[in-house]
């Protein structure tokens, strides 16, 4: 038994650095993963090596050994690549629930013959004891609960992903990072996660929908999100504040 609890006690300060880590900065991306159910959780990555440099063009021909033709696929393919991430985010959730419930009880109970000792119990209790009537309890208890949510997202957005490693089974991952300055305003994007390759168009584009453990993240840094953002010491203390 003392194991178990030395271990909670050695986790303790880890889970507070954590949650005062999320207080401070907040939340952060879980890392890009392939799904643990469908292969196994430590899965070797292939980096494709790139094709030689095209070698100039021999005598009377209009090609070059190693250069790209026009019938050849131009989509992403191999490390260092680049390709096209659409992001149109138009979502909305509404749910409502409520419950109510009710319920009465009601008992008696009597002790007519009690081993001939009914008569002698009267003495215990001097206000008067009728073992017709020695239990008799009554209990009544509801609950009303109700709850919504209400959910808008629109996020309509284009940027630019390089792949960062292929998979075994011609899978690719894939990271992209856009940062606009304006002012003292500083706006951040980041997509990452796992594609197919054929569901990369013929314009080397694809759509947030079709990648695989997405992580996409919008924000941004500066005058205007500092001001917006809950001052890390009323984070702590509502974070952690018992009611």
């Amino acid at each position: 038994m003392r194991l178990p609890v030395l271990a909670l006690i050695a986790l303790a300060p880890l889970a507070a650095c954590s949650t005062v880590k999320e207080a401070v900065k907040g939340p952060e991306l879980a890392p890009v993963g392939y799904p643990a159910a469908l292969v196994p959780r430590e899965q070797p990555i292939l980096a494709s090596a790139r094709e030689p440099v095209p070698q100039p063009a021999s005598a009377n021909s209009l090609w070059r050994t190693g250069a790209r033709a026009f019938f050849i696929d131009q989509r992403a393919s191999r490390v260092g690549d680049i390709l096209t991430v659409q992001i149109d985010i138009n979502d909305s959730a509404q749910t409502s629930n409520a419950s109510r419930s009710a319920r009465s009880s009601e008992m008696s109970a009597g002790v007519p013959n009690f081993l001939g000792l009914e008569s002698s119990l009267g003495r215990f209790f001097p206000g008067g004891f009728d073992p017709a009537n020695a239990i008799n309890t009554t209990s009544e208890s509801s609950s009303n609960g109700s709850g919504s949510v209400t959910r808008s997202e629109k996020i309509s957005l284009t940027i630019a992903a390089v792949v960062t490693a292929v998979l075994p089974n011609g899978n690719m991952m894939i990271q992209g990072t856009q940062e606009v300055r304006t002012n003292a305003e500083l706006r951040q994007l980041t997509v990452a996660g796992i594609v197919r390759p054929e569901d990369i168009t013929s314009a080397n584009t694809i759509r947030h929908t079709q990648i695989a453990e997405a992580r996409i993240s919008y924000g941004g840094r500066g005058d205007i999100s500092r001001v917006q953002k809950t001052p890390a010491g009323q984070s702590l203390v509502e974070r952690f504040q018992p009611f």
